[in-house]
């Protein structure tokens, strides 16, 4: 009882499958969680549990990023999903929405809250938000992810909450949360520095709209990250020698500008790196912290960090929850839309780094697609940070599939970021800056310096035929 301290919301405690009967066929359901924190679990349990019993039951889900097997897995196998909005990276959702039985619409998710907030996405029917508790006065207090669950919270038509008794009440006090209004008054974002606060550690909720409550007490499913291998090591060593190359020329101040890291090993693996570094006072400005956020502070080459999720690996999970009083002053979780907002982004000057699955000879990016024809998991916030930051960095292994194929190749099958977006491409075999560079200037630097030494020879001929069809190389590239 001491998780919900307004006695009208706790009066609306019920068991899931009661909750659960507010979700009807056709609706649009928004739900917490962001990289596979803070997502229902309960409620999708019996949305399943229905569909499988034969109940026609179908619904559009809406999430701010991927969210566990509990809720998409669970889902997808049942049958329930329609229409899905938002980043996924659940294995059997993939498969439903590359054989067409799931429509599937990839967001930048700096634009969600925005489609929200506007209608773009129809009514919100209900939102199933996991918290970790609520205070005195109904407002909600977030997991370690709050994703859009301050949007879904003030647009919803109905709210079920999940409250997860596995997630330290300790939490309380470590978020950050500002809620833009629509435009045309959307207000300013005053953010300076990275650390800065501009909100309340609480989410305002209508409680007339809280229409079941559910006690939960399942842990969230993430991964635990891939130790680095010796071609994670060796995009990190690049990256490190390449931001000191440019503190050294100036181009660059010291301390570093904030840092923004993807998902993933390769992202954990340069921030790892960074930790132990001789670089010091850095800080963090990010979408998503994982396990080397942790160690950096752990380190203290950080002071304080800030993101839309905490995605700390069950590896770690305990340890981090058993210190968690001494990191709460040191990490701020954000709505998505603070973020990963542009303006934010550009005036803080962020070094953005990404993990891309191809590069071309031009430097447009591909992160989403497997021959330009299946999804893998979606777009993410990749973009946001890649267009607005101070500096944009995108790794991958120069090779996939065992050394099989290229990771750099002619043309990318799919295109995410465009030439004009990314600067920096770095794989195992080196580091290749583009900026200021011509469209033929920009495809030998990526052959010499991040093309596999098999893959060059035919990539330099390709190179060849393209310069003998045309006088100039734009649009070939």
């Amino acid at each position: 009882m001491d998780r919900i301290r307004n006695e009208a919301i706790r009066a609306k405690v019920t068991t899931a499958e009661q909750a659960a009967a507010y979700i009807q066929d056709g609706m649009t359901v928004g739900a917490s969680g962001f990289t596979a924190i803070g997502y229902p679990k309960a409620i999708p349990a019996q949305l399943a549990k229905r569909a499988q019993a034969g109940e026609r039951l179908g619904i559009t889900l809406i999430t701010g990023g991927n969210v566990g097997d509990e809720l998409d897995g669970v889902l997808a196998r049942a049958g329930v999903l329609r229409r899905r909005y938002g980043y996924q990276s659940n294995k059997d959702l993939r498969a439903l929405i590359n054989e067409d039985k799931v429509q599937y619409i990839d967001t930048h998710v700096s634009h969600v809250p925005y489609m929200l907030k506007n209608g773009y996405l129809g009514d919100i029917d209900v939102a199933v938000l996991e918290v970790a508790g609520v205070d005195e006065q109904g407002r909600l207090i977030s997991t370690c992810a709050l994703g859009i669950i301050d949007i879904l919270a003030k647009y919803a038509k109905k709210i079920i909450l999940e409250v997860n008794e596995t997630v330290p009440a300790a939490v309380e006090g470590m978020h950050d949360v500002l809620t833009l209004e629509r435009a045309p008054h959307t207000q300013i974002i005053p953010i300076v520095h990275p650390d800065d606060r501009v909100g309340s550690p609480y989410i305002p909720c209508d409680p007339d709209k809280i229409v079941a409550v559910v006690y939960t007490d399942g842990a969230d499913v993430n991964q635990n990250l891939m130790a680095p291998d010796a071609d994670m090591e060796a995009i990190a060593s690049h990256v490190i020698r390449f931001l000191k190359g440019e503190m050294e020329a100036g181009r660059l101040p010291n301390p570093l500008p904030p840092f923004q890291s993807g998902v993933g090993g390769v992202a954990n693996a340069v921030l790892m790196g960074l930790a132990k570094s001789d670089l010091e006072n850095l800080s963090v400005y990010t979408e998503v912290m994982q396990d080397a956020v942790v160690a950096l502070i752990d380190a203290g080459k950080v002071k304080s960090a800030c993101g839309t999720a905490l995605t700390i690996s069950p590896a770690v999970r305990e340890t981090f929850y058993a210190r968690l009083e001494q990191y709460r002053g040191k990490i701020i979780l954000r709505p998505q839309e603070i973020s990963n907002a542009p303006e934010v982004i550009r005036r803080l000057g962020v070094i953005a780094m990404n993990t891309a699955i191809e590069a071309d000879l031009a430097g447009n990016v591909n992160s989403t697609h497997i021959g330009g024809v299946s999804i893998m998991n979606g777009l993410g916030g990749s973009a946001d940070y890649c267009r607005n930051s101070g500096l944009s960095i995108f790794s991958t292994a120069s090779t996939a599939k065992g050394g099989a194929l290229s990771c750099i190749v002619p043309h990318v099958t799919h295109v995410d970021h465009t030439e004009h977006d990314t600067e920096i491409i770095v794989t195992e075999q080196g580091l290749a800056d583009l900026r200021g560079l011509s469209a033929y200037e920009r495809a030998q630097r990526m052959i010499e310096q991040c093309a596999h030494p098999k893959f060059r020879p035919e990539l330099r001929d390709y190179l060849k035929e393209a310069r003998c069809k045309a006088k100039a190389l734009h649009g070939i590239l």
